[in-house]
């Protein structure tokens, strides 16, 4: 089977082309400048520059295609408008879908966020039949992402379209850094301030096999959330230390009012159109507790999940052995 992967230099379409071809597909890896991609050269692999806002050559790109798993978005969150989020998470989704019926690819996966799904407490996790609730649905990434997941499912009496909503992945190859800036904050600090939340975190070589598993036995139309360990920031940041050895690590709690204040003066700055990822919706979440459920991808794609250590771990060495530590 060959299939198609875009995003792919990005954290997680990097793991997910590296499962694939371990697993013996072909693989056609979609990226902008190929100069960007991390894996040494396979038999197996073609990478394809292009944008996924050509339909021109994005359907180029997916003939002799049997699946397409698209992974490519807009994450930054100090975007000021949400026009900017839609083209590239709307509009690119779309157009990845409409080349895919066109050209009558057998299977379109969707890697959405776990953040289209209402999040829970520790004894009550989200999952995914909880509608997505505040403070994430006035958020322009998450609502990007919701927005396209309904284009999506609109075609899919065309296509067998399947959703994959991981939550914050964590483990090698994260060259930006993305999620990973989380570790360098931690671990290139010597004073390390967290917020009161918590969030569910995921190694993103199990979110890779989620991709796999639900390309090979998930169900048209159904969205899976690959979802691990549910975590305070303070037990995140306290397991780092340990795991860094970072011994004189200093942590303190920001209190959530400082955040909410922080967040204000972050809206006024993108009133005057200073890009900053300062707002009072990306401070309000960073106060909850965004804990979900991989209870239906254990049950029914049969994912288990490796402690969150390893992907701690292994993301550190990587770090390091790039010299970003």
């Amino acid at each position: 089977m060959k299939v198609l992967i875009t995003g792919a230099n990005g954290l997680l379409a990097t793991n997910t082309i590296d499962l694939f071809l371990k697993k013996g597909y072909f693989v056609k890896g979609l990226i902008r400048d190929k100069k960007k991609f991390l894996l040494k050269s396979h038999p197996n692999l073609e990478l394809v520059e292009a944008d996924i806002l050509d339909f021109t050559a994005v359907e180029k790109a997916m003939v002799d295609c049997n699946a397409v798993v698209h992974i490519a978005a807009l994450t930054a969150q100090n975007i000021l408008e949400y026009n900017v989020y839609h083209k590239v998470n709307v509009t690119g989704t779309v157009n990845m879908v409409k080349a895919a019926v066109k050209l009558n690819v057998q299977k379109f996966i969707y890697v959405s966020s776990a953040n289209t799904m209402g999040y829970g407490d520790i004894n009550n996790p989200g999952t995914e039949e909880n509608p997505p609730k505040p403070p994430f649905t006035d958020a322009f990434y998450p609502k990007s992402k919701t927005e396209a997941e309904e284009k999506l499912l609109s075609y899919s009496e065309k296509i067998d379209i399947i959703r994959v909503n991981p939550t914050f992945m964590l483990g090698p190859y994260d060259s930006k850094p993305s999620s990973g800036q989380i570790i360098l904050m931690g671990l290139n600090k010597r004073v390390v301030f967290f917020p009161p939340g918590g969030k569910n975190f995921v190694d993103v070589r199990d979110a890779a096999k989620g991709i796999l598993s639900a390309l090979e036995n998930g169900r048209p139309g159904e969205a899976y959330l690959l979802a691990n360990s549910n975590m305070s920031y303070k037990d995140f940041f306290t397991l780092l230390k340990r795991r860094g050895n970072k011994k004189k690590m200093l942590m303190l709690k920001i209190p959530k009012n400082l955040l909410l204040l922080t967040g204000h003066a972050g809206d006024i700055l993108r009133l005057l159109k200073i890009k900053t990822s300062l707002s009072s919706v990306n401070m309000k979440i960073l106060c909850v507790s965004n804990y979900y459920s991989g209870d239906k991808s254990q049950r029914e794609l049969g994912l288990k999940y490796q402690p969150i250590e390893n992907a701690v771990d292994d993301a550190i060495k990587w770090f390091r052995n790039n010299n970003m530590i």
